[in-house]
């Protein structure tokens, strides 16, 4: 009896032990293409997406700080947050080529700018430019939905959609708080922007590694 509770604990250590080093461990950020190779695992990979996804958050958000309090470093930010949707396009490069990685980047630099414009127009007070570019933002949002799940039917349309949707509402509340100096409500809105990040990044990482198991180490 004693020795299977050992053993018990020991699988447990064994666990507790291989989530630590899954969360602790990271890829390089991709910069031209991902290195991913024979001996990259299920878990390096997540990891590296879900650095990649929580800097698109990060410096989308200050971005919206630097330019609503009209800080020099805003076209700086904007420069950062701009490469880091191509550093997410070079992700996907190693499983779908260079075009698509390209394809996705161009789509996601589409939807910073767009971005952009709704801060500025947002600032300006102009509600008529405002609506137009989120009509356009939330039809950018349907494009890489579709590209994304034509690429790997293990993604649903609809799913990506919906949390690109969640994305766009609550990344316009980081906006409308931060500009009305509701700043606890901004803060709270990040989080929800993050957490909700983490998980469609979890998910594309899920629903590649099951489309390419060959390229990944258990």
């Amino acid at each position: 009896m004693k020795k299977v509770y050992l053993t018990g604990i020991l699988f447990l250590l064994i666990c507790v032990f291989t989530v630590k080093i899954c969360t602790a461990q990271q890829m390089p950020t991709p910069d031209a293409k991902t290195n991913v190779n024979s001996q990259t695992s299920a878990c390096d990979f997540r990891v590296m997406n879900r650095k990649l996804w929580s800097d698109h958050v990060t410096w989308t958000r200050m971005y919206i700080i630097s330019a609503l309090a009209n800080l020099k470093d805003a076209d700086y930010t904007s420069d950062r947050l701009l490469r880091n949707q191509q550093e997410i396009g070079n992700s996907i490069k190693p499983f779908y080529g260079e075009e698509a990685g390209n394809k996705l980047a161009d789509l996601l630099k589409q939807h910073i700018l767009l971005a952009v414009k709704i801060v500025d127009y947002a600032k300006a007070g102009k509600k008529a430019e405002l609506e137009a570019e989120e009509k356009k933002w939330f039809a950018n949002a349907d494009d890489i939905a579709a590209f994304l799940s034509s690429a790997n039917p293990n993604l649903s349309e609809k799913a990506v959609t919906d949390m690109l949707y969640e994305h766009l509402k609550v990344t316009k509340q980081e906006v409308v708080y931060r500009l009305n100096g509701d700043y606890k409500s901004d803060i709270e809105a990040y989080d929800i922007v993050l957490d909700d990040i983490l998980e469609m990044s979890d998910a594309i990482s899920e629903a590649i590694v099951k489309q390419f198991p060959n390229k990944f180490t258990t």
